[in-house]
């Protein structure tokens, strides 16, 4: 029983990872380009990979808290932690890959973003990632219905141009511009409880 609870928690990381780096490459496709509505939709393509071949993204993944039975809530919370540091470790993979290549002058662009965010107020951070949060899980549900791409090219789309808070994109911004400490892991933290909180609120609506 042991051995199995490990493989299923490696396995969960693993995906994490690759999640991590798809929105990485999203991410570096976003800062590849000065239009940024091009830019916007060439990210979705990290979001359609993880939708695709059933990766774990956390923003993916948190909305769904609130429908698993009290009996598995605590598993799932678990899951949801090893998701969140497989996309971290993705996402600061794809950065330091990109930090060795032709293309690293990216960084730059990226610093700028990150300086908008550590400069922000918690409240701001938490509101922009809650709408964000709310769009990933109507997104992905939405994809998951239908398989339409659209939904997804339309949701992560909406959410980069409207300047929301994605915490798994943030991590590879923080990643690729170096701009980790202490005051950016914690708003990173406060941009994760929005995501969670934006992603919970459709579920939790309906079951009310």
């Amino acid at each position: 029983m042991g051995q199995m609870r490990v493989r299923k928690y490696l396995q969960t990381f693993v995906l994490a990872v690759l999640a991590g780096i798809a929105i990485g490459i999203g991410g570096i496709g976003y800062l590849s380009l000065e239009n940024k509505v091009a830019g916007a939709l060439l990210f979705t393509v990290g979001l359609y990979t993880i939708c695709a071949h059933g990766l774990n993204l956390f923003t993916g993944k948190v909305g769904y808290l609130v429908q698993q039975e009290l009996s598995v809530l605590p598993g799932y919370l678990m899951d949801l932690a090893v998701i969140w540091a497989g996309n971290l470790a993705g996402t600061f993979f794809t950065a330091y890959a990109v930090l060795e290549t032709r293309i690293c002058g990216i960084s730059q662009a990226a610093e700028a973003l990150c300086t908008t965010k550590t400069q922000d107020s918690f409240q701001s951070l938490f509101l922009l990632a809650l709408f964000c949060g709310f769009l990933m899980f109507a997104a992905v549900d939405g994809y998951k219905t239908t398989k339409h791409p659209a939904v997804l090219f339309t949701g992560v789309a909406a959410f980069i141009l409207c300047g929301f808070e994605h915490c798994v994109a943030d991590m590879f911004y923080f990643s690729i511009a170096g701009a980790w400490s202490a005051h950016s892991l914690l708003c990173m933290l406060v941009i994760t409880a929005g995501n969670a909180a934006g992603g919970m609120l459709i579920p939790l609506c309906k079951k009310i």
